[in-house]
Formats: structure tokens, C-alpha cells, sequence
């Protein structure tokens, strides 16, 4: 993740994650506009110079807050198959997203304002999957599920659009149901498999 020379100290393992819980409870709580890095300290027991240490400033070390979110997932599976190794792996990405949802919500205002928050955001933590979705779909390749490789981004970008359209606006909960519709009716047919 991008840094300043001067935001590139490591912390303690243990005060660094005091200090990301400290963020995501403040975001839920009171929304980045509001969420001031005083409060992050207070809350996380933590001087404001041990903050600026680590992090440039506010941006990144929200950034960093939902990045570390994105890593704390299971390993994908391998079932067998193209089709259950979509389902399995758009199960778990569902679970990753329903943790993010609130973060995100509390973020949006503050993405339309500060363009450097929203570059932030999408490099390190809305840009994700892109290497997941590589490996289920050249391991299909593989298998002879598919005849080759897909463009993985437009898998990934047509699956996130509708994961967050769900989430964002229609409320309607990301269950097995709508997974299995996912994949059946839109994924295969963007990746003309006939299984």
C-alpha cells in the first residue's frame, strides 16, 4: 500500500490492529467526515505521532482498515468443477462483502469528495478478486471446463457490479439462491460454458 517515507514505520502487531478496529468502529459509528484521528487515538490507546508513523493520513489509514478486511478470507476451494468452484468462491467473496457493506456506505459521500480516497479505496481494497477469479478459471481451463481462458476482468467487474448492486440497492441478502442464480444465469453465460 502506498505510503509516505515517513508513514512507512511498522507498529506492533497488536497496537496496529487496535488502532484498524479503532477506525472501522468510528467509520460505523460516525462516518469518515467525521471520524477524526484524535478520536482514533483516544480510542486505540495510541499517541497521534504513533499514527503519523505509520500512515500519511487519513485516507490511508482507512485504506489500510479495509484492506486488511479483503486478506482476512479463506483460501478458495478446489471442488472439482467450474461451476462449484464459482459458487464456492463468489459464497465467500458474498461473506467479504456483507462485512464491507457498512464501511462502504459510510465511505461513499467521502469518495465523491476526496479523489484521493476514492484511488486509495479502489487500488487496494474494491480492486480485489482479479487474481482469485484467475486461478478458478485457468484451472478450468485446465480441467477442460473451458476451451480458454476468459478476460477475468469482465468476470470479475460484471460479478462486483452485482454484488454491490444488491448489497447497495436493492437490500436483498447476497444467499445461496442468489449465488447459484449468479453463476448459472449470468457467469455461464458470459463465459459460454455449457456445463
Amino acid at each position: 500500500m502506498p505510503q509516505s517515507p515517513a508513514a512507512q514505520h511498522r507498529l506492533d502487531p497488536a497496537r496496529e490492529q487496535a488502532i484498524l478496529d479503532a477506525i472501522r468502529e468510528l467509520l460505523t459509528e460516525v462516518g469518515y467526515d467525521r471520524m477524526s484521528i484524535d478520536e482514533v487515538a483516544r480510542r486505540a490507546r495510541a499517541s497521534k505521532a504513533t499514527i503519523y508513523r505509520r500512515w500519511a493520513g487519513k485516507p490511508d489509514m482507512v485504506t489500510a482498515a479495509l484492506h486488511g478486511m479483503m486478506r482476512e478470507r479463506p483460501a478458495l476451494a478446489d471442488t472439482g468443477t467450474l461451476r462449484g468452484d464459482l459458487i464456492a468462491g463468489l459464497t465467500m467473496f458474498c461473506r467479504v462483502y456483507e462485512r464491507k457493506h457498512p464501511y462502504v456506505l459510510a465511505l461513499l459521500s467521502a469518495i465523491r469528495a476526496d479523489p484521493s480516497l476514492g484511488r486509495l479505496l479502489h487500488e487496494h481494497v474494491l480492486a480485489t478478486g482479479t487474481a482469485e477469479a484467475e486461478i478458478v478459471l485457468d484451472r478450468a481451463v485446465r480441467r477442460g471446463d473451458l476451451p480458454a481462458a476468459p478476460d477475468t476482468g469482465v468476470v470479475v467487474e460484471v460479478c462486483k457490479a452485482m454484488l454491490w448492486h444488491r448489497l447497495l440497492l436493492t437490500g436483498l441478502p447476497l444467499d445461496d439462491a442468489w449465488v447459484v442464480h449468479l453463476v448459472d444465469d449470468i457467469v455461464r453465460p458470459l463465459l459460454g460454458s455449457p456445463w
